[in-house]
């Protein structure tokens, strides 16, 4: 699986020549914070100023998604 997120980086790369970073994350179980029960990783590439404050899990990444269950 991380060898897989590897590869997508890679290839993000390659695409995008100015990512600053990244989070890659797999939430396991609904303690979690796992909302779609198959087994998938996020690989989000990250710029700065992206967000206001990067500190956190994946799901706030995505600013206004960190709450799939109120949509």
């Amino acid at each position: 699986m991380f060898a897989g997120s590897q590869w997508v980086k890679d290839d993000l790369e390659i695409t995008f020549s100015r990512i600053d970073g990244w989070n890659i994350g797999v939430n396991v179980g609904e303690a979690a914070g796992q909302t779609v029960f198959h087994v998938h990783m996020h690989v989000v590439p990250r710029f700065i100023g992206d967000v206001d404050n990067p500190i956190g899990g994946v799901r706030h990444v995505v600013p206004d998604k960190a709450d799939y269950h109120s949509a």
